[in-house]
């Protein structure tokens, strides 16, 4: 059985300048949950997966994220990841010049892990999410495909092993095919490796495959609701206007019909 962990986020406030964009975030993810972020366009949805993650030209002004007993917001973004936090982007880098192997390789080092075996595990995580195993040598998401960089992404995730991650709209740009690959990926480690999952997304169809334990609207900066699975039915139909957030129904929530796929 993996060990428990808990991400602890507790009145965040975040923004850019002297703009407020987060206004109190709270959310409590245990080891092996997928806890989905859902909200209209301008929310702060990637705010907060950019702000967990450390990304320049953020500031905070109140509260405090945790991991188990480490302080994230005290920490670079390198060291974040040490203590095991994981971004998946919605646009993920382009690395010129280094292969996957190199950079996981690099990576194990960093951590004081043994990369023996290695080549072997990417080898088996790339057939798992059906990645061309040709593409495994060239650098890395250099001239790929959406899906390309997405699957890359969870061979990296599956192969470090983090404790949580966050996926910044992975369904972003993605067909039927690959978001299917990517989020039962995603699924089979929170069952397998007890990964907990922040999922952010602005559609509800990632939720098909990625099952999640519960859902959040934030609106304006704000969590304005929490549910079970059944809320992003509910938003699936309604959209986000009861919230006090932007109509969407017809042009993402509701149409994408992912519970009737």
């Amino acid at each position: 059985m993996s060990a428990q962990h808990v991400l602890r986020i507790e009145e965040l406030r975040a923004g850019v300048d002297s703009r407020e964009i987060l206004r109190g975030i709270n959310l409590e993810v245990r080891s092996g949950e997928v806890h989905a972020i859902m909200g209209p366009n301008g929310s702060g949805k990637s705010t907060l997966s950019h702000v967990l993650m450390g990304k320049p030209g953020y500031h905070v002004s109140g509260g405090s994220v945790s991991l188990d007993s480490a302080d994230l917001l005290s920490l670079p973004s390198w060291k974040r990841a040490h203590e095991g936090l994981f971004l998946v982007s919605q646009y993920p880098i382009e690395v010129p010049g280094v292969s996957l192997d190199e950079a996981l390789r690099a990576a194990f080092e960093t951590n004081g892990r043994s990369a023996q075996g290695l080549h072997d595990e990417i080898l088996s995580e790339a057939s798992r999410v059906k990645f061309p195993l040709s593409l495994l040598g060239r650098s890395l998401n250099v001239d790929f495909s959406g899906g390309e960089k997405k699957r890359n992404e969870m061979i990296q995730l599956a192969v470090l092993k983090p404790k949580f991650a966050i996926l910044d709209e992975i369904d972003s740009g993605l067909d039927i095919d690959a978001l299917r690959d990517v989020s039962r990926r995603v699924e089979q480690a929170t069952n397998e490796d007890g990964l907990g999952v922040l999922a952010i997304t602005h559609y509800s169809r990632l939720l098909k495959e990625l099952r999640p334990d519960r859902v959040h609207v934030l609106v304006k900066g704000e969590i304005v609701a929490s549910g079970g699975p059944e809320l992003a039915q509910q938003l699936e139909k309604t959209g986000y206007a009861e919230y006090g957030g932007e109509d969407e129904v017809g042009s993402g929530v509701a149409v994408s019909g992912i519970f009737g796929l």
